[in-house]
Formats: structure tokens, C-alpha cells, sequence
């Protein structure tokens, strides 16, 4: 049985592709065992244990009868009367981070802003989170929020 992994739901399967087929066999030595930019499902592995998938948002939708739901505040629709939440509005934080531990912070940085992603918060040290902690922040082209570590 396969861990948990992450599978963004993305809209722009193409560049999403390229990022994460750039990234993930540097960060996680992951390899790609199906799909390519062309979409709408890739998914890589890592010693035969899934490790990252991405699918078209739309194949989502449709997967789990959500076709009819916007876009954007599909989570408080999802949640309506769980928690007071506005139907519109600005950007919200982010629900998920999917987090790598690297050996250098700042060449993976590099790597993943060559490869499509755009930074969100540059290589720091982080001695307040732990002993000899240094992390940074991307996001994919999709816009999920991906944290880089080194400890």
C-alpha cells in the first residue's frame, strides 16, 4: 500500500507537468511512470511507492459530481453553515503546502523557479523553527505553495 501523496487538482496541466517532471526527481528522486504535459493524470513514484500525482481539475469535478461548482470558493460553498465563511472575496491563505526536505535550499530554489514555479518567500535561515534551519518558498504554476527545508 502506497503512502499518503499529494495530488494537486491543477488547471494548467501542461506547465504544471513540466514543473513537477523538472522538480521532483531532483527533490525526491522521483520517477515518472505515466502521463506527460499533454495531461489530464501524471504520476511519479519513488522505490515503487506513489509519490506525487496530478490530475486536470476538470477530471476532479467530474470524479466527485462537482462540475457546477466555481473555481474559486469552491471550499466555502463545501463548507457553507461549518464555518462563516464569504462567498467571494479576496485570495485566501492556502489550505495545503506540500513540504520537501532538501540538501541545499537554495540550488532546489533555483531549480524550481527555472522550471516554471515563482517564489514566494526566498532561501532564509530559520534558527526559530529548528537548529540549523533553512527553508524557502515556491509556488507551482498552479499556485500551490511548496516549502523547501535543509536542517
Amino acid at each position: 500500500m502506497d503512502a499518503f501523496y499529494p495530488q494537486p487538482p491543477v488547471g494548467r496541466s501542461a506547465e504544471s507537468f513540466r514543473f513537477y517532471n523538472a522538480v521532483l526527481p531532483e527533490l525526491i528522486d522521483a520517477k515518472l511512470v505515466k502521463g506527460d504535459e499533454n495531461g489530464p493524470y501524471a504520476f511519479w513514484e519513488v522505490n515503487e511507492q506513489a509519490a506525487a500525482v496530478l490530475s486536470d481539475r476538470g477530471m476532479w469535478a467530474e470524479a466527485v459530481g462537482a462540475v457546477d461548482l466555481p473555481v474559486e470558493g469552491a471550499l466555502d460553498l463545501a463548507v457553507e453553515g461549518a464555518l462563516d465563511l464569504p462567498a467571494e472575496g479576496p485570495p485566501s491563505q492556502d489550505w495545503v503546502m506540500l513540504v520537501s526536505r532538501v540538501d541545499d535550499v537554495d540550488a532546489v530554489f533555483a531549480l524550481c523557479l527555472r522550471s516554471g514555479g515563482t517564489a514566494a518567500a526566498g532561501p532564509t535561515d530559520r534558527p526559530d523553527w529548528g537548529p540549523n534551519l533553512r527553508s524557502a518558498h515556491v509556488r507551482d504554476p498552479e499556485g500551490h505553495l511548496v516549502e523547501l527545508q535543509s536542517y
